[in-house]
């Protein structure tokens, strides 16, 4: 991508002003407060757009820092640039009440969307927060930080999974875990489900239980009555019949009293008043009569049954058509109360059967188990291979920044390696040099070469450099080796500053550039 028009319609301190670039190194010369950062502004905010801030932020934000100073006309403008072999042309808008953002491509007329995402198409990788890690450098700024180092790893850890640098592993790592909480939600629901049922049928199964044990309470009482009706029906049997048998006995041929018996009663009462003198044979014969009398009168009540309870008395009540029914209306209950318990009794044992299959692992829960297992293998894989393909790729970096140190610094130093988190360290004849160990120039200079290798190794189309008096620390010598390797690797390098030393030296070393004066 080259830049090669800049329009500032109303943006900060500029209106109507048109900026031409080309080829190389574009030379932006400019006193203090000529709007070279207010440039850089606008061509940030053009490639990736501008938010207004809420609140009290949006006093201080960007949006109102670089609000027309006039404000008759529309906040912004456009840029024209180059990239993949065509010619675009963005315009925005950043007013408060109409903002609007259109591109189209100059060659053919095509009418792109950057609401569907055609601007990231054209400019692949490129997005704010790693364009201020890589692409701009504002003046003793160059040092990296974190977030360079998690962009690097993540390039490297994409990469490796699909050969598309473009394609965001943590974002497939996220995908991963949220599969797996998901995964581990369903479980735990399922589970719930699970629980919940087996303590309704357990519920349930003890409810059975008891009708069960109340059944067979209710088959003892209706048994025990069968049991004692039984056994009244023969003590009454035996009874009848011994009261049978002394009747026979009492009285022979059937009588209940032999007239032999009375014959001799009245013969002795008799005998009795005769052989007695008077007056106590009257006496005499009276007693024996009565004595007779009474044993006559006994002998007569042998039949007679003997005192019956209260209970008896209302049984004796009952008619023998009254007591069959009542019998048979016991067994009646008694079978009914016997299905109903085997009813019951192959309810529980279901139920039983439900619980022991409840216990078990069904293949749901395996299933969701190997999932679980699957996602978690793949999450395993996918950060071994971007571990293993990250050292593939900080070798490939330590090259390339070893190569681009080696030409800024004329040969000075040759080996510059890129250590965890981002933070380069020299080699110089088998020995560590960390940056705490060199001067500031030689430091801004190893971040500067992180900062190229880096945006080489991250963006597939080559965007321009952005220097924002960032050579403060370099001194003449060390100045002039960076342009010329500026110049004769970078398509285009923007080049925003105060001093005329840059100038100078580039004419000196036949160096070239543009010059553009600001304002």
């Amino acid at each position: 991508m080259k830049i090669q028009k800049l329009e500032l319609r109303h943006f900060g301190k500029f209106r109507d002003r048109t900026i031409l670039l080309g080829d190389g190194i574009q030379l932006l010369y400019g006193e203090n407060e000529a709007g070279k950062t207010t440039i850089h502004t606008f061509i940030k905010s053009m490639l990736f757009g501008m938010e207004r801030g809420r609140g009290r932020a949006a006093a201080n934000d960007t949006f109102s820092r670089y609000e027309p100073w006039e404000q008759s006309g529309v906040y912004g403008g456009a840029i024209e640039f180059t990239c993949g072999g065509k010619t675009f042309r963005l315009e925005r808008s950043f007013g408060r009440q109409v903002k609007k953002a259109d591109l189209i491509c100059l060659d053919d007329g095509e009418q792109l969307s950057l609401a569907d995402g055609d601007l990231e198409m054209i400019l692949p990788g490129l997005e704010a927060d790693s364009y201020e890690d890589t692409l701009y450098i504002r003046q003793s700024g160059a040092q990296t930080g974190q977030k360079l180092a998690g962009e690097l790893k993540n390039f490297a850890a994409n990469y490796s999974v699909s050969g598309d640098a473009r394609i965001d592993l943590a974002a497939a790592q996220d995908v991963l875990r949220s599969q797996e909480r998901q995964l581990d939600r369903q479980a735990k629901v399922y589970m719930e489900e699970r629980q919940r049922r087996r303590e309704k049928i357990e519920q349930e199964a003890s409810y059975v239980w008891r009708d069960i044990h109340r059944l067979d309470e209710e088959l003892d009482r209706v048994r025990e009555a069968l049991e004692l009706k039984r056994i009244k029906e023969e003590r009454e049997s035996r009874e009848q019949e011994k009261e049978r048998r002394m009747i026979d006995e009492l009285r022979p041929g059937g009588w209940r009293i032999h007239p032999l018996e009375v014959l001799g009663i009245i013969l002795a009462v008799i005998v009795l008043f005769v052989l007695i003198p008077r007056p106590w044979n009257y006496i005499t014969s009276v007693v024996a009569a009565l004595a007779g009398g009474i044993y006559i009168w006994n002998r007569m009540k042998v039949e007679k049954k003997r005192q019956k309870t209260a209970p008896e008395l209302m049984l004796e009540e009952i008619t023998p058509e009254e007591e069959l029914a009542s019998a048979e209306k016991l067994r009646w209950e008694q079978q009914h109360l016997e299905e109903e318990k085997k009813e019951k009794q192959i309810q529980y044992e279901n139920l039983q059967e439900e619980l022991t299959e409840l216990g078990e692992l069904d293949d749901i829960y395996k299933e969701q188990k190997n999932r679980r297992s699957a996602l978690s293998l793949a999450g395993e894989r996918l950060a071994q291979v971007a571990r293993d393909m990250q050292t593939q790729v900080r070798s490939d970096l330590n090259g390339a920044v070893s190569d681009i140190m080696r030409g800024i610094t004329g040969g000075k130093y040759t080996r510059l390696l890129v250590e965890e988190g981002a933070q380069p360290v020299f080699f110089q004849e088998n020995r560590r040099i960390p940056l705490s160990q060199v001067s500031r120039g030689t430091m801004e200079q190893a971040y500067l070469a992180l900062r190229l290798a880096a945006a080489d190794l991250l963006y597939e189309e080559e965007y321009p450099l952005v220097l924002d008096d960032a050579f403060a620390c370099y001194d003449d010598r060390r100045l002039a080796n960076t342009l010329a390797w500026l110049a004769g690797n970078r398509e285009q390098v923007l080049l925003f500053t105060c001093h005329r030393r840059e100038e100078e030296i580039l004419r000196r070393e036949s160096i070239p550039f543009d010059l553009v004066s600001l304002p």
